[in-house]
């Protein structure tokens, strides 16, 4: 009984070591402990109603270990940054990873017999696998607790449920593996499969993701490229256009003195306007100082008009940027392409999108309006719009989600007299 009491202290202090490594806390390091530690002695008090008072009863001990599991799971949510199925999934997994070093310990216990060394034998086993985990899979986890969106991650904390219900029937609840020690060897088995699971839900997870970013690269340099080429074909029509005026600017000196001596002063003012019209329709447009940024606008503004789409914009965006201008474009871009899709084919509003876009370097404001037809369906956990168009669809607007999480901002969409808008603010 001693030794199971020690046992189980051990495994609450790993299981709340993971949580601190392998969440994402929204506060401070030091505070993130403190929690970790409180919760550790809420989690730790109850073993001595299961372990030393009632040792007989199995309600008793499924009860303080349901509220054992819950207490660790809200541990987890509540010093999570996002609260959201990442770190539920973390925090499971984090059950898990102990619970199976807690049954290493417990087969250690079972040859060997002697307190000291089974207590040795636990918390190595422990440390090594914290130490494998936090060497190869830390870094990944804790980037998609800051980037991931996929919404599969609900799904994923299938597995650990899984296989933490697994690891508690055989080794530990109704019957320990001390009084069935032939299923050791299952168990391990069992351990050994829940890594290999890991390894490889892992690679999938790491491989959609991979999928989904490079799927967006291509989309912001095909757009990018495109941009480029309506840039070029304007800058050339513009200098085919002003090298046939300075051809022609001669002639039409000659006019203008010819109707100067005339006296048809109002003539040569037509002359004149004729000439400004010419010169103001070879002007480039210019919509802000960044490059990527300014590049996207032409390429967007040029799709609007072939739609017969009226665009309303107030666009700030300096040359030099806090964010990554890339994906600043990026997300612009899938909102106005969001917006431009919607109303394209609108019969009983006027085609309008207005676009508020600064970025300063205190502050992004990413505000658009649209008129839509129809029934928005929003998303139940995001709360933002959600495609109908199939599951391959919808991604762009994961991504802004994606690039509101990176900064710290608030993204928001309202509906009000069919009138769509999407709103994404942020203090850099």
């Amino acid at each position: 009984m001693y030794y199971k009491n020690i046992s189980y202290m051990i495994s609450h202090i790993f299981v709340m070591l993971f949580i601190y490594l392998f969440i994402e806390s929204r506060y401070s390091r030091r505070k993130a402990a403190a929690i970790c530690i409180a919760s550790f002695f809420a989690i730790t008090t109850p073993n001595i109603l299961k372990l030393n008072i009632f040792p007989d009863s199995r309600l008793c001990y499924f009860l303080v270990t349901v509220y054992q599991i819950a207490m660790t799971q809200f541990t987890g949510i509540f010093i999570s940054k996002m609260r959201d199925s990442r770190a539920l999934f973390v925090g499971l997994s984090a059950s898990n990873y102990v619970i199976a070093g807690s049954i290493m310990a417990a087969v250690l216990h079972i040859y060997m017999g002697n307190l000291f060394l089974c207590t040795a034998g636990c918390i190595l086993t422990h440390i090594i696998i914290l130490y494998i985990l936090y060497t190869r899979i830390h870094d990944i986890w804790i980037g998609y607790q800051k980037e991931e969106t996929m919404n599969s991650w609900w799904k994923l904390c299938l597995i650990p449920v899984f296989f933490y219900c697994g690891f508690s029937i055989f080794a530990f609840f109704p019957y320990t593996l001390d009084d069935h020690p032939e299923n050791i060897s299952g168990v391990v088995m069992f351990i050994i499969a829940m890594f290999m699971s890991y390894v490889i839900m892992m690679r999938y997870v790491s491989g959609v993701a991979t999928q989904t970013s490079l799927y967006w690269q291509n989309r912001l340099f095909e757009s990018y490229i495109e941009g480029l080429e309506n840039q070029y074909y304007l800058v050339e029509q513009s200098e085919k256009n002003l090298r046939i005026l300075r051809h022609d600017i001669r002639h039409y000196s000659g006019m203008i003195d010819s109707l100067l001596d005339q006296g048809a002063y109002s003539e040569i003012k037509k002359v004149t306007e004729h000439i400004n019209c010419v010169a103001d329709e070879n002007k480039t447009t210019k919509y802000c100082d960044n490059l990527v940024a300014n590049t996207m606008f032409q390429s967007l503004m040029e799709k609007a008009r072939s739609l017969d789409i009226d665009m309303q914009c107030d666009i700030i965006v300096a040359k030099e940027i806090p964010v990554d201008s890339y994906a600043f474009a990026m997300v612009v871009a899938n909102l106005i392409e969001n917006a431009i899709n919607c109303v394209k084919n609108l019969k009983t509003h006027r085609n309008l999108v207005k676009a508020k876009i600064h970025c300063a370097s205190d502050y992004l404001l990413i505000d658009i309006k649209n008129q839509y037809e129809g029934e928005i369906v929003f998303d139940a956990q995001t709360g933002l719009p959600k495609s109908c168009k199939g599951k391959n669809h919808g991604l762009g607007m994961q991504s802004v989600q994606a690039f509101s999480d990176k900064i710290d901002g608030n993204l928001g969409c309202y509906c009000e007299n069919h009138i769509f808008q999407i709103v994404l603010f942020a203090k850099l």
